[in-house]
C-alpha cells in the first residue's frame, strides 16, 4: 500500500499509473480535499489508516473503502450506521495497541473478543484482520516482536488481513506474515513540511 498522506493528488496518480492499487491516507481531511481530483481513478482502494475522529465517521465513510484504525466498539457502530446510510460495506481492520508508548493509538488486546463480537453484530462492516505499528526505531529487528504478537492473534482469531510494516521495517513483517504493508518514504522519499497554520491534519 502507498501512503500518500502530505503528497498531492498528481503524486497518488503517478503511483496509480505506475500499478499502485491501494493507497493510505492518514487525516480524512486531507483526503477530502484531493479525493475530487481522483474520482476518475475506478479500482483504486483508499485505506484510512490514521485515527478516526468521531466527528468524521460519515465522512470517512463516504471517502474510504477501508477503515484500518478501529479501536473501538463505539467507533464500529457509528461506523456501520454511516455505512447502512450509504448502503455500502465497508471493510474495517482492528488496529491494536501491543506497545506501551503513549503516542500510539489502538485497542488493547485484551479487547479483541469483545470488539470481534460487536463486528459480527454489525450488518455493513466486515472486520478482516488485524493493524499495528510498533515503536519506530532504525533497527527493524526491534518490531519483530510485535509483528510476531500481531500474527498470533490473527491465527488465534481466524483473521487474514495483517496490515503491518512500513518503510524501516517492511521487510521484517513479510517474513511474520504481512498481507498488507504500508509504505511511504520507501516509495516516494521524504514528505513535503507542513505549512504554518496547516488545517489538514484533522
Amino acid at each position: 500500500m502507498a501512503v500518500t498522506k502530505k503528497f498531492s493528488a498528481d503524486r497518488v496518480r503517478q503511483a496509480y499509473t505506475a500499478g499502485l492499487r491501494d493507497f493510505g491516507e492518514n487525516y480524512v481531511q486531507e483526503f477530502a480535499e484531493k479525493q475530487s481530483e481522483l474520482a476518475d481513478l475506478a479500482d483504486a482502494r483508499f485505506h484510512l489508516i490514521g485515527h478516526l475522529q468521531s466527528n468524521k465517521v460519515k465522512l470517512a465513510c463516504n471517502l474510504f473503502a477501508v477503515v484500518q484504525t478501529i479501536d473501538s466498539a463505539k467507533l464500529m457502530w457509528r461506523l456501520d450506521k454511516a455505512a447502512a446510510e450509504r448502503g455500502t460495506q465497508l471493510e474495517a481492520l482492528i488496529e491494536l495497541k501491543l506497545s506501551s508508548e503513549a503516542s500510539k493509538s489502538g485497542a488493547l488486546p485484551e479487547y479483541l473478543p469483545e470488539l470481534l463480537d460487536t463486528a459480527r453484530k454489525c450488518n455493513h462492516l466486515t472486520v478482516s484482520g488485524l493493524m499495528t505499528m510498533p515503536p519506530w526505531s532504525e533497527d527493524a529487528e526491534q518490531s519483530r516482536t510485535y509483528f510476531q504478537e500481531l500474527a498470533r492473534l490473527a491465527r488465534k482469531y481466524s483473521l487474514n488481513e495483517l496490515s503491518m510494516g512500513m518503510s524501516n521495517d517492511f521487510e521484517v513483517a513479510v517474513e511474520e506474515g504481512a498481507t498488507m504493508i504500508r509504505l511511504g518514504t520507501a516509495l516516494f522519499g521524504s514528505r513535503p513540511k507542513p505549512n504554518p497554520g496547516d488545517s489538514t491534519q484533522l
